[in-house]
Order: structure tokens, then C-alpha cells, then sequence
């Protein structure tokens, strides 16, 4: 026969009565939060006990690949290496004049040739040039004529190095170009002989500019034989 669910069960024996105090029932909650709680106190003493990270260890893993340096552009290479023998100049001051003058060109929006053109002609790359009229530098920057230019970069004693005079006077060459309205004109305003009608100085910066392409086109092509194994 089936037993009646609704039957109270036996009782059971009291433990209270043998003198030992009866146990506080807790519920499943209470235990599982109790559980939480340990756990958390344990993982945090750990944390608290574990050795500082070597920060020789942690950049050890970092992939070689991350500090590769960038590739050096092959037209600046080709004309560094020309300019540098041309005009008797070391090869790594040739280089950073190159670099300089590709960054500053990309700035103002003209041709790097043109610009290592007009070095070529103003002061055969020697960058402590200076003339009878208080040029100086590279490009030979009369100061007085740019003063905000000239400040931008720390005073006259700054054009002394060749980033800041290649930035100045490639500046001042867009700004040229930009007021006469062609590259013509703007070279020739920049050699203060706007009133040549022969524009000579214009001619022999474009010449210079002509020669410089070729060596650019000869060098990539030698460059490309070498690679293809020619």
C-alpha cells in the first residue's frame, strides 16, 4: 500500500538533549555566497604575493618585426649617392639633405627635383654657404627679407642646419610660385632677377632639375637590372 504524502514523518531524535547545542540550519544561498566570497580573498592575496613583471622580459617578447626599420625610398638612394659624389660630400649629411627636401616638397605641394635643383644652383649642398647680400644656408635665405619664416624656426643661427633651411626655403619658393602665377616667374623672383626677361636663372634651375631626372631614370633602371640578375 502506498504511503500518504501527507503523513508526518517520524521525528527525528533531539541531539540537544545529550547536552550538545543543535546546529544552525543555513540555506543553499548563504553557502554559495560564503564559497564566493573565499575564493575572491584567495585569488586576491595571490595577486598580492606575485612577483613584479621584468619589463626586459615582457619587450623580449614583442615580435622582431615591430622595431624593423622603414625601407629606404630607392629615388632618394640614387640621388643621395650622386649628389654625395658630385659635390664631394658625405654620404649620410647627402642623405638627410635629400630626406629633407622630398619631406618638405610633399609639404607645400612641389617637386622634390625642383627644390635639390635650386640647392644645386644657390650652394652646391655646402649648408654653411653664405654671400656678399647676407644669404645663408642651403637655399641662401636672406632673413631679413622672411622674419616670421626665419622665427618659425628658431632665428637666423637655425638656418645654419640644413632641415630647417630646406623647410624655409622651399616655403618661400611655393609662396613665389603661387604670387607670379607660374614656375618660371616664381624662380626667377626667388634669385631676385624678376626683371630678367631672359629668365637665366630659371633655365639653369630647370637644367639642373633635367639633370637630375636622368640620374633618377638611370638608377632605377640599374637597380632593376641588379635585382632581375642582369
Amino acid at each position: 500500500m502506498a504511503r500518504d504524502i501527507t503523513e508526518s514523518p517520524r521525528a527525528l531524535p533531539s541531539f540537544a538533549t545529550r547536552g550538545v547545542p543543535a546546529l544552525r540550519q543555513r540555506s543553499l544561498p548563504t553557502l554559495f555566497a560564503s564559497a564566493a566570497v573565499a575564493t575572491l580573498l584567495l585569488l586576491a592575496a595571490d595577486e598580492a604575493y606575485a612577483p613584479d613583471a621584468d619589463p626586459d622580459v615582457i619587450a623580449s617578447c614583442v615580435p622582431e618585426e615591430t622595431f624593423a626599420a622603414a625601407p629606404r625610398d630607392p629615388a632618394q638612394a640614387v640621388l643621395a649617392k650622386y649628389l654625395a659624389r658630385r659635390f664631394l660630400i658625405a654620404g649620410e649629411a647627402t642623405e638627410r639633405m635629400v630626406g629633407a627636401a622630398y619631406r618638405a616638397s610633399r609639404d607645400v605641394g612641389l617637386d622634390p627635383l625642383l627644390v635639390l635643383a635650386v640647392i644645386s644652383v644657390e650652394s652646391r649642398f655646402n649648408p654653411i654657404a653664405e654671400s656678399v647680400m647676407g644669404a645663408k644656408g642651403l637655399m641662401q635665405i636672406i632673413p631679413k627679407f622672411h622674419p616670421a619664416k626665419v622665427t618659425a624656426v628658431g632665428g637666423e643661427d637655425a638656418l645654419w642646419d640644413p632641415e630647417n633651411n630646406i623647410e624655409v626655403g622651399t616655403r618661400i619658393l611655393q609662396e613665389y610660385v603661387y604670387r607670379t602665377g607660374t614656375l618660371e616667374a616664381g624662380l626667377q623672383f626667388y634669385n631676385g632677377a624678376f626683371s630678367d626677361a631672359s629668365a637665366q636663372y630659371a633655365q639653369k634651375v630647370m637644367s639642373e632639375r633635367s639633370r637630375l631626372l636622368e640620374v633618377l631614370r638611370n638608377g632605377n633602371t640599374l637597380a632593376t637590372v641588379a635585382l632581375n640578375g642582369g
